[in-house]
């Protein structure tokens, strides 16, 4: 069984009438791969905050590797290594200055911890002397992660870093977080992108200060409770619509140039829809019965009303 690394219970924050988390509790195992999925306002830059002691809650109590957040900040700060969403490092100077100004805050060196951040200081090498502000998007993410990691943390918590990045920088990304994990890392990232819940080992589906499910990926979707269907047709925006008022539907939403319809009886004929399409004029009609994806699990979980969201605390994941 996994040794908890993050504990959090019964957290609430609030900013003026904006509830921003709404008592959340949850515990992070020790070397986890742990993420945290939601909309821009789920809550997920408020928690990350609190955990790594820059910002108060309100009500409930967290620990990171069993330092109180509150009593043993200072502590947490030496063992925390923390990339908030917004590009913070210093944008006049170099990429070496940088790296060497935050080695010198932690009594480290670059030389000292350089095998932890080798693979992707590498990338970044050639562009030492470059001041930070003039890097790429993916650049500049090279180089917190590097800042982040240069102390050589036993947490690293990383608030959506691959937003705002090209495609092939957000695997490459991914990947280097994988090497990290290996080397015992325990790594707490959030995101908005639902395709990368698939890359933890467990995810926490937030919306509205809320944390909705907590499970492995694999899971998540293996618990889709409805079948689900893909429906293609010339007119995307029209077929939206038209679906909402076929009997028995249960919900729809657009998918890329596709629709996801659910429906509350299991049995739909998938003949009969697609005559009720072509007969409201649609072209080109494609119905597929598909496997649920972590987004499709996400809005059926929004538009399942319940008083006390699902809040998993027993087991930390994989191999508990």
């Amino acid at each position: 069984m996994l040794s908890v690394s993050v504990h959090a219970e019964n957290l609430t924050k609030r900013f003026g009438e904006t509830l921003a988390l709404d008592n959340i509790s949850f515990d992070v195992g020790r070397g986890e791969l742990f993420g945290f999925i939601g909309p821009d306002g789920a809550g997920k830059t408020t928690l990350f905050r609190i955990l790594t002691t820059l910002l108060l809650t309100d009500t409930g109590l967290c620990s990171v590797e069993g330092f109180d957040v509150v009593k043993n900040y200072k502590n947490i700060r030496n063992i925390c290594g923390y990339m908030p969403g917004k590009f913070s490092l210093y944008q006049d100077l170099t990429v070496e200055e940088n790296l060497n100004f935050f080695a010198t805050i932690f009594g480290t060196t670059l030389r000292e911890n350089y095998d932890l951040i080798k693979d992707i200081y590498q990338q970044i090498e050639p562009f030492k002397t470059r001041k930070a502000g003039k890097l790429s998007g993916g650049m500049k993410q090279k180089l917190a992660l590097s800042c982040a990691l240069i102390h050589k943390p036993d947490v690293l918590f990383l608030d959506e870093p691959t937003t705002g990045v090209d495609a092939v920088s957000r695997l490459e990304f991914w990947e280097m977080l994988k090497r990290l994990k290996s080397a015992g890392i325990t790594i707490l990232v959030s995101t908005p992108y639902m395709d990368e819940a698939s890359l933890c080992d467990r995810v926490a589906l937030m919306q509205g200060g809320r944390i909705m499910s907590i499970s492995a990926p694999r899971e998540v979707t293996g618990n889709y409770p409805l079948n689900l269907l893909s429906v293609k047709a010339g007119d995307i925006y029209n077929l939206l619509g038209e679906l909402r008022d076929y009997p028995g539907v249960h919900s729809v939403y657009a998918f890329g140039q596709s629709a996801h319809v659910t429906f509350r009886d299991d049995d739909i004929d998938k003949g009969n829809l697609s005559e009720f399409l072509i007969k409201k004029n649609h072209t080109s009609v494609e119905i597929t019965a598909i496997e649920a994806t972590i987004e499709d699990c996400f809005m059926e979980l929004m538009n399942t009303p319940s008083p006390a969201p699902p809040q998993t605390r027993e087991g930390i994941g994989p191999g508990d």
